[in-house]
């Protein structure tokens, strides 16, 4: 693979100065839960000799690995910044960062309730169908699918079409939030079939700290201009915070083809 094998100049010596570039993982780089194209690893590894990049996706690192890397080839290899979970699990040109802990955060007590509460809701839903691992514990969130995410994809196509007629994720997210007003928890929808739970500010925002940390590393970089490119970048959505930030130069993508085509508008 091209992208593996290219030598980088240094973050402080890429061409276009002061910047990095972030991208959100299903529907962005990839089709959800699907592998990134040749062609868009391939754009990538050009783009990392003039920018650095990285990916900030809600997913935990394993999904990450089997949908941009692949079992030869580690993923960290092919960014400089790996944000995971939002960038509660990062990597840093492959040296891991230090991590934060939804457990920790919210203790054991209220995390039984929240999850007791939901498995009842789902248990009472009535779906076409559903399948399994409704509740998918992640180091900094957990992620909620009511049609569980073992679906298969045309399962999860078919989830989409109907939860945008009925609503089930959005209706369900407005009940969470009316039965734990005082968690401090944000309720994100994103991919096809799941929306993430995490404590407030742990958003796509959260990787944003490691990137301000950059200019206090000895070679370090002051990344002053950080573009993000997401598709679900409407309020409520899964991007949205990270889109909207004064700190981020946000663009909204409607699929892989049209990152890539951004990509190539923008930089080449």
């Amino acid at each position: 693979m091209a992208a593996a094998a290219a030598i980088y100049p240094p973050l402080n010596e890429r061409p276009i100065k002061n910047t990095i570039v972030l991208f959100d993982v299903d529907e962005t780089l990839t089709i959800s839960r699907q592998l990134a194209s040749p062609a868009m690893l391939q754009l990538l590894s050009e783009l990392r000799q003039k920018v650095a990049i990285g990916y900030v996706g809600g997913s935990d690192f394993a999904k990450q690995q089997e949908q941009l890397g692949s079992a030869e080839v580690n993923v960290t290899s092919l960014f400089d910044f790996c944000f995971s979970e939002n960038g509660l699990t990062a990597f840093r040109l492959g040296e891991k960062l230090a991590s934060t802990s939804f457990i920790g955060w919210i203790g054991e007590e209220k995390y039984k309730k929240l999850v007791t509460w939901i498995l009842h809701y789902i248990a009472d839903l009535d779906i076409p169908i559903k399948r399994g691992t409704f509740v998918e514990f992640r180091n900094g969130m957990i992620n909620v699918s009511p049609i569980g995410r073992n679906a298969s994809v045309a399962e999860r196509n078919d989830f989409t079409a109907y939860d945008t007629e009925h609503n089930i994720r959005p209706k369900m997210v407005a009940e969470l939030q009316k039965a734990f007003p005082d968690l401090g928890l944000t309720y994100s929808i994103g991919g096809q079939i799941s929306f993430d739970i995490f404590p407030n500010g742990w958003d796509k925002t959260y990787c944003l700290n490691h990137v301000e940390a950059e200019k206090s590393r000895e070679d370090g970089v002051d990344y002053t201009t950080i573009h993000f490119f997401g598709d679900k970048t409407y309020e409520g959505g899964n991007d949205w915070e990270i889109y909207s930030d004064p700190r981020t130069v946000g663009h909204s993508v409607k699929n892989p083809e049209d990152t890539y085509a951004q990509i190539k508008e923008l930089f080449f």
